[in-house]
């Protein structure tokens, strides 16, 4: 039986074979043909290589749209050299397991969120539903990239966690609903005492604010809710949450909240086989990420905000979380942060975390001009703040 070492190197000498050597035994071959047959030399292009992708997510789900979206520039720039096997979760390994599986080979990519391996490391969170000190989705997805995040992320990764993976952030998520209630919620009171289901540092928070938290994947929520396991949930968008059919169990839905108010999807990548690439072909797995980041906020914007009035013609009352609540989100992290700031590696990010909003926001809310005037003049008596 061959150690996981030399499994591991055995396919790094195919893949190299395939990167280095696949072209030249083409040429070769069509020459010693043209020798024989006397006919003009062919040259013919390798077999693209095949990489194998799965997401977290349902195949009905509006997020295996936004990997297709990923899938389909990779493709095209890539000349075809590049194929992905693109997979709902499942397939291969459950929803909360893709991070082992591209560590262990099973599949060389994953579409996912760092939340979901909250269970291995609570830093997780960090790098997505982590304390909100006032940076939206795309301040903090810009800190990844520009505020030292990248390589906080690889230093867990690779170095605390021992993992052959290297990951990348993209599209930053909307800040995510409250979720769906049978009746109205207005006050801490009012939530005390809920089987609720969220993940990550999220379950933390509302555990200590009175809430009973069950961490489900997201095929698992309305089933739950169903047979009485859960009475209210939060998954991520309306389009998500009505495909898997949240309006049929709950009509309260509550939009806004601190809970995770800056999520971004996660690419997980085999570092073994990112080595293997060319080095052009590595820079198109990477940068993929950010080209899908632009089609995925297009996606977004178009199908969140109208589904959103699908629910609501279908009976659903939207409503946003109130002061109080969310009040009570701020004063729940304020308890929990020292907490997490026990761990030295935990507090370097929160530091860096707080650093960077502290900057970044202050700009961004300095320059934001107030769009809630501006909707008002032009479509008054909508909005219900």
């Amino acid at each position: 039986m061959k150690t996981k070492s030399e499994d591991v190197k055995s396919k790094e000498v195919s893949r190299r074979s395939f990167l280095t050597k696949g072209a030249t035994g083409v040429v070769a071959g069509g020459a010693a043909a043209a020798g024989v047959f006397a006919a003009p030399a062919v040259h013919a292009q390798p077999a693209p290589m095949v990489l194998k992708m799965q997401t977290s997510w349902s195949s009905s789900d509006i997020w295996m749209t936004f990997a297709q979206q990923y899938v389909d520039r990779v493709e095209a720039m890539s000349g075809g050299r590049l194929k992905i096997d693109l997979l709902p979760a499942g397939a291969v390994v459950a929803a909360f397991q893709v991070l082992d599986a591209v560590n262990d080979g099973l599949i060389d990519i994953a579409h996912s969120v760092p939340v979901y391996w909250y269970g291995k490391n609570k830093a997780a969170s960090l790098f997505g539903t982590g304390p909100v000190f006032g940076g939206s989705a795309t301040t903090m997805l810009s800190w990844f990239y520009a505020g030292g995040g990248e390589e906080f992320y690889r230093e867990l990764t690779q170095d605390v966690m021992g993992l052959d993976v290297v990951g990348l952030l993209g599209f930053p998520m909307p800040a995510q609903p409250f979720g769906w209630f049978k009746g109205q919620v207005n006050t801490v009171a009012d939530i005390e005492g809920f089987k609720y289901r969220t993940v990550g540092l999220a379950a933390d928070l509302l555990q200590s604010m009175g809430m009973s938290v069950a961490q489900l994947p997201g095929g698992e929520i309305v089933p739950a809710m169903e047979r009485g396991v859960i009475d209210a949930f939060e998954f991520n968008n309306p389009s998500s949450d009505m495909r898997f059919g949240a309006q049929d169990v709950a009509k309260n839905y509550y939009l806004s909240s601190y809970h995770q108010a800056s999520e971004s999807f996660e690419f997980l990548f085999s570092k073994s086989m990112l080595e293997d690439l060319e080095p052009d072909l590595q820079a198109i797995l990477r940068h993929g990420v950010e080209a899908a980041s632009t089609s995925n906020t297009a996606l977004a914007m178009d199908n969140y905000s109208s589904d959103l009035q699908k629910l609501q013609s279908e009976g659903v009352e939207v409503h946003r979380t109130s002061k109080e609540i969310l009040a009570g989100q701020l004063d729940a992290w304020d308890k929990l942060i020292p907490t997490l700031e026990e761990d030295p590696f935990m507090k370097r990010v929160l530091d860096s975390q707080r650093a960077w909003v502290e900057r970044v926001t202050y700009y961004e809310l300095m320059n934001s001009p107030d769009y809630v005037l501006a909707y008002n003049h032009y479509f008054p008596g909508k909005l219900k703040l």
